[in-house]
């Protein structure tokens, strides 16, 4: 990062300027709120309002504060990485400027007012407390599986399902006792224990026995025990469940155009719901059949049968059961399969890395999943997404998130979908002199970081391709112009997706 990018770069979602003169719990905010995000980057030492060079050097005692807050001032305390700029400052003299850069984190981080924050654009916002138990269930801190289902007993456990689970995984005693030694799925309530000990101490024997069944009020049943051995789980959590929709067409219409032809719901355990599921998404898929090389017939399906079945097992195996207001919903258009499951990605899964990184929001559901051969090796699933998809010809998946939707799209693999930059630029105009290709290929390279990372900012294209703002942005604009690029959502939060 240069003196210029540091003076001229607006401040973003992993970009802040801080002056010398702020104080150690004030800088603390977005040390936390990068750190609960996506990491980023301040630079001490620039004012944030007027973007002059104050510098550092002549603050010694006062860098050292602010040198200590990523340990003082943050619970649990900030990996930050330090490193100085040499720079001229305002009054011209030889100075300095602090650069902190803030990993990402798997952990929540507060201040020292146990306030958690997160960075959302060029803000850092103070989170809520809904939203701070959200991030410790998508950081991992938590797990939403664990949690007790209010008014769920024993009875509401199909036995004959956790009997055929424990034989699976060679376990010997009784489907209860089964419950109540792994997982967490049964366990003792200990206040009402406490209770239960109080009240036994003032009545008899006889009546204690009376009174207290082998199975009561002091065992909670966890989610996870309900969502796979319920014996009907939509009864506590009626929107866990997966709906498929086929529409006429690639466009969603809505009213008098509505262009819905099949509209299924699968319930039940969420094995039940994988086993439909897939089975009925397989009644959707062609076939092609053709005459290929050497003489030979070849057939060719719309989806090849694994991203079909690991996409329908990731969006049950990884959604955020907490979120109770939607399903996951799986829809089917002319040219693409797009996947809708409620919670973002989770813990430090992001669109550039989701091919090589392995985060369960649900591992005892995953566990499950995977001794019914539904899930294989743990982590490497998506990359065979991938890897199978461009097998086929076909782009690999795309990923955007709409408020707490994550939206995957699988494009059909006998769609023309890979992306030729070249051609459409040709198509448009008339590319002859040397500026010409070098925009080109410019516009080429801007597709290729799209692609990778789709929140990637102007400014770190700049950086990579090693061109300045002002030629990104006319690249960008032109690209948008040409229908290759487009922008979703706002400019500060928002992210780019290829069209074509």
């Amino acid at each position: 990062m240069t003196i210029q990018e540091i003076t001229t770069r607006k401040e973003d979602q992993t970009f802040d300027c801080k002056s010398i003169q702020i104080e150690p719990k004030a800088l603390a905010v977005p040390i936390v709120a990068f750190a609960n995000a996506d990491g980023g980057v301040i630079a001490i030492g620039v004012s944030d309002k007027t973007r002059k060079i104050e510098g550092i050097d002549q603050h010694t005692e006062k860098l050292n504060e602010l040198l200590r807050v990523p340990f003082d001032f943050c619970n649990p305390s900030v990996p930050v990485t330090c490193s100085y700029l040499p720079c001229t400052d305002k009054d011209g003299n030889e100075n300095r400027i602090l650069l902190m850069e803030i990993p990402a984190s798997s952990s929540l981080h507060t201040n020292q007012a146990d306030e958690a924050f997160m960075r959302v654009g060029d803000k850092s916002r103070k989170l809520t407390f809904d939203e701070r138990v959200q991030l410790m269930y998508d950081k991992g801190e938590r797990y939403y599986e664990d949690t007790a289902v209010y008014g769920a007993t024993i009875d509401d456990i199909d036995m004959d399902a956790v009997a055929d689970y424990a034989k699976l995984v060679g376990y010997g005693k009784s489907p209860l006792q089964y419950l109540r030694e792994n997982n967490g799925f049964v366990r003792t309530n200990k206040k009402a224990a406490i209770k239960r000990e109080q009240s036994d101490a003032r009545i008899s024997s006889a009546e204690r026995e009376q009174a207290r069944p082998e199975v009561n009020g002091e065992e909670e049943v966890s989610t996870a025990c309900i969502l796979l051995f319920g014996k009907y789980p939509q009864k506590f959590f009626p929107r866990a469940r997966t709906r498929f929709i086929r529409y006429e067409g690639v466009d969603e219409k809505v009213g008098a155009e509505m262009n819905v032809i099949k509209d299924v719901t699968f319930e039940g355990t969420i094995l039940n719901q994988v086993k439909k599921t897939i089975e009925f998404i397989e009644t959707q898929v062609r076939e092609h059949t053709f005459l290929g090389q050497h003489a030979q017939f070849v057939t060719r399906r719309d989806y090849p049968e694994f991203v079909i079945q690991e996409m329908t097992v990731n969006a049950c195996c990884h959604r955020a059961y907490n979120i109770k207001g939607t399903e996951i919903q799986i829809k089917m258009f002319d040219d693409r399969l797009v996947f809708e499951s409620p919670g973002k990605l989770p813990g430090q899964v992001k669109p550039n890395n989701i091919r090589h990184t392995h985060f369960s929001r649900n591992p005892k559901i995953a566990a499950f999943l995977k001794a019914y051969h539904f899930v294989k090796e743990f982590g490497e699933g998506f990359d065979r997404i991938c890897r199978e998809q461009e097998a086929n010809g076909a782009n690999v998946p795309s990923f955007r998130t709409d408020e707490f939707i994550l939206k995957i799209t699988v494009p059909k693999v006998t769609e023309k979908v890979t992306v030729n930059v070249t051609e459409k630029i040709n198509a448009t105009e008339n590319v002859t002199d040397t500026s010409q290709k070098t925009s080109q290929k410019t516009s080429q390279k801007i597709i290729d970081l799209i692609k990778e990372d789709p929140y990637i900012s102007t400014s770190k294209m700049a950086e990579i391709i090693g061109v300045d703002r002002r030629n990104i942005a006319r690249n960008i604009k032109k690209l948008q112009e040409q229908g290759v690029v487009r922008r979703v959502g706002p400019d500060k939060g928002g992210f780019w997706e290829v069209i074509v």
